[in-house]
């Protein structure tokens, strides 16, 4: 592990690993601090516009990686409204967003999907670096508590079964070389948040990725869900959380988590409950059985839905690579 003195010759190298909603909010917090971002981004998706993308041109789906660099960008806001603009009419357009089918166009302009990626994040001006975890097409499947098989992402929390494990297909599907690079490079390397096995664990099952993390010598943090998620994680505290990572990848896999302990208030629960979700509840003693530090905070921020508190998670990150400090 890098000490805190070598940390401070430079702005700390963080590498973020994930997808979804989750990862983006907490990215935008991030980038306002002084620090070097690389965000690793999972290329799972099979679902909506990117789905349609994938199928139709045989390439990675763009939705995760474009949902990413929006958070990291500088830009006008006008083009980040043009970028996420999903159009609502016309055959073959009618869901489409419209970042996503630039994505495509620069893929074949360029003839490589992570050159696309690098000169969209020019014209989006982001503040840091986005790199998909493989540059394969893979294909996410989950082995169900009844033996049965769900092949792709979008279709498993639509089974209406308890999840066992999730796999890639093909299993030997190749990280990317700089995605390697940045976890090995990093001060920190952070896991989540977001949807534990549709958009942190394709990341993390990607071969040589867990392997990269486990053997870097920055600090391993995860940042737990405030909610599950209705078809995914059902039920599941903070510690299930960490039990299904560690069932996937082996055990003593972080250094810290850092977990909400504040309930929302029961409007916001009741809100929430419609759709099958539920406060992830903070079992901290059994969470520490998995040979982490936890910290514990009110993390939460209710602004239409419910989200990490950006700006204080971020600080949290920071110190906690830095000073090693468990402050809330």
């Amino acid at each position: 592990m890098k000490s805190t003195e070598s940390v401070g010759r430079h702005k700390p190298r963080i590498a973020v690993i994930g997808g979804g909603t989750g990862l983006a909010v907490m990215l935008r917090g991030l980038k306002q601090l002084p620090v070097d971002i690389t965000a690793i981004v999972t290329v799972a998706d099979d679902g909506g516009s990117s789905g349609r993308i994938r199928t139709d041109l045989r390439m990675p789906p763009p939705g995760d990686i474009r949902n990413v660099m929006v958070a990291l960008a500088d830009t006008e806001p006008v083009l980040e409204r043009v970028f996420q603009y999903r159009f609502q009419n016309g055959n073959g357009l009618a869901g489409h967003n419209l970042g996503n089918l630039i994505m495509a166009a620069l893929k074949d302009i360029t003839g490589d999907f992570t050159h696309a990626i690098q000169e969209m994040s020019r014209v989006l001006a982001i503040r840091g670096r986005v790199l998909p975890s493989t540059d394969q097409e893979v294909v996410l499947g989950a082995e169900m508590t009844d033996g049965s098989l769900v092949v792709g992402e979008s279709s498993i929390p639509k089974s209406g079964k308890k999840i066992r494990r999730v796999f890639l297909r093909p299993e030997d599907a190749h990280p990317l070389e700089e995605a390697l690079e940045a976890i090995d490079q990093a001060d920190g390397i952070v896991v989540g948040p977001g949807s534990l096995f549709t958009s942190i664990l394709p990341n993390l099952l990607v071969k040589g990725v867990a392997d990269a993390i486990r053997s870097a010598r920055g600090r391993k943090i995860y940042i737990c869900n405030v909610m599950t998620q209705g078809g995914e994680t059902d039920d599941y505290t903070a510690a299930d959380h960490l039990a299904a990572i560690h069932e996937h990848v082996g055990d003593r896999f972080f250094d810290v988590a850092i977990v909400n302990n504040e309930l929302p208030p029961p409007s916001i629960q009741r809100q929430y409950a419609v759709e099958g979700a539920t406060t992830v509840l903070p079992d901290i003693d059994r969470m520490k059985e998995y040979g982490c530090e936890v910290l514990a905070g009110n993390f939460l921020q209710y602004r239409s839905v419910l989200r990490h508190d950006a700006a204080r998670l971020s600080r949290c990150i920071v110190e906690l690579i830095g000073k090693g400090s468990l402050s809330p």
